[in-house]
């Protein structure tokens, strides 16, 4: 096993961050170029890896094992690979790979596969077909690329390092990726499937993900002899409905206080108080509002998971009537919904079947 691992970390950043160059900023509970460095750490494909930034102080902070070497980096990309060349040509290298910091997504398997295609090619290089539409433009005409044949390289990208280095010592213009000094100086790079998961970040949108929030929602009222049932909107043939301001649904007042939970905004209380104007109103009315609110504020709801607490009735007898009730009060897919039914062992009041409560979590996430 001979061989080497270059990762380029020295770029500025400057159109990710002002602050921050890129290959610092956490992503996916870690540093993006450390992402980089644990995957070809526990590869176990290389005898030394080395990291070339212009943040040298920054990372000796790190206490990287003795298998990594820090050395500076160049003004542009193609300095800074150079830079590596030069100073991995002591060790006597068979093949090299380079890789860019600014591509944390790559898996082991795409390194397997590059370092199996290495032992009998020169270059190996992975590429995906774009998937939008291309175009360029020759004075003022505008032509379109056959997507199939237009060619997306990603690093990884491994050579045999003799070859590299002649091309890279004597190559007097800037190269973006160093498939494109074997391909100038027409030698064979063989091609292999990358993976789209690979996409080098350039912009902070490029990673930045959906916020998530969750909910907690609780009720609990007293059972009350000749009064209807509602649970999650839908009426239970029972000998005894729940006592409240309201109808008393247990289910559908904590998916109403789970969804404020999430958004903090205070509880049902705040906006239904226990006044005349809200005497006996219907759960759904109050549910809608809420619901309304939530997906203007362009929210969307991941998934709903009801605990409904009660000796009787079982739960299992009316789930999906009560599911498909929420399922259209809130505008979400029925498999998105779970109702769970839980008694107390005979405990306390609800175990004396007079009372029911319910928990409800919820989650949900905002987009732009």
């Amino acid at each position: 096993m001979n061989n080497y691992f270059v990762i380029l970390a020295a770029g500025k950043s400057k159109r990710f961050s002002k602050n921050l160059p890129k290959q610092f900023f956490r992503y996916k509970n870690k540093e993006i170029l450390d992402h980089s460095v644990d995957k070809s750490l526990y590869s176990k494909l290389f005898k030394k890896i080395i990291i070339v930034s212009n943040n040298l102080n920054y990372l000796k902070k790190k206490k990287y094992p003795k298998s990594i070497t820090l050395i500076r980096g160049g003004k542009e990309r193609s300095d800074s690979s150079l830079n590596a060349l030069k100073y991995l040509k002591r060790y006597k290298p068979k093949n090299v790979y380079i890789h860019d910091a600014a591509r944390p997504n790559f898996s082991l398997k795409l390194l397997k596969t590059i370092s199996k295609n290495l032992k009998e090619n020169k270059a190996v290089v992975p590429i995906v077909n774009s998937r939008d539409s291309i175009k360029y433009k020759i004075k003022n005409a505008v032509l379109n690329l056959d997507r199939k044949k237009s060619l997306l390289t990603q690093t990884p990208q491994a050579f045999r390092f003799k070859e590299l280095y002649n091309l890279a010592i004597n190559q007097k213009n800037k190269v973006t990726d160093e498939a494109t000094l074997f391909i100038n100086n027409n030698y064979k790079v063989k091609f292999i499937s990358g993976e789209y998961q690979n996409h080098k970040i350039t912009f902070l949108n490029d990673i930045s993900s959906p916020k998530t929030f969750f909910g907690l929602g609780f009720d609990i009222h007293r059972l009350a002899k000749n009064k209807k049932l509602f649970l999650g909107g839908a009426k239970i043939p029972f000998h005894s409905g729940l006592k409240g301001h309201s109808d008393g649904d247990v289910i559908l007042h904590a998916i109403t206080d789970a969804i404020l939970g999430a958004l903090r905004r205070k509880d049902i209380g705040t906006y239904f108080p226990n006044t005349k104007k809200y005497k006996n109103i219907r759960s759904p009315k109050i549910l809608k509002p809420v619901v309304e609110n939530l997906y203007k504020s362009n929210f969307s709801i991941n998934n709903l998971d009801i605990n409904l607490i009660c000796e009787q009735p079982k739960v299992s007898k009316y789930r999906n009537k009560i599911i498909n009730s929420i399922s259209k009060l809130t505008n979400l897919n029925k498999d998105l919904i779970n109702l769970k039914g839980k008694t107390v062992e005979k405990l306390g009041l609800i175990g004396k079947e007079k009372a029911i409560a319910c928990e409800v979590i919820i989650s949900i996430t905002k987009y732009d």
